[in-house]
């Protein structure tokens, strides 16, 4: 097992190649970019998996946002969003 690292786009929808299982620890800045860190069994055949990015006050489709996995702030705190992991 390791805890590896993606980078997030910061857009509506993207989808990440991830070991099958990976289990999502975190999302934050690292700089100024967006990352989530999973903990991983390396040798695991990849999956891919869908996440939606939504900034604060602007609207969510209808429906089912999916799981939660966290919020990170972009240019010192003016921008907020929040990350879901699509069904």
């Amino acid at each position: 097992m390791r805890i590896w690292k993606w980078s997030l786009a910061t857009t509506d929808q993207q989808t990440l190649n991830m070991p099958k299982g990976a289990k999502i620890l975190t999302v934050q800045t690292q700089g100024e970019e967006a990352q989530l860190w999973a903990l991983c069994d390396e040798t695991a055949p990849k999956e891919p998996r869908r996440f939606a990015i939504h900034g604060t006050g602007n609207p969510m489709p209808p429906g089912d946002p999916g799981a939660y996995i966290g919020t990170y702030q972009l240019m010192g705190g003016s921008l907020v969003f929040h990350v879901f992991e699509l069904p």
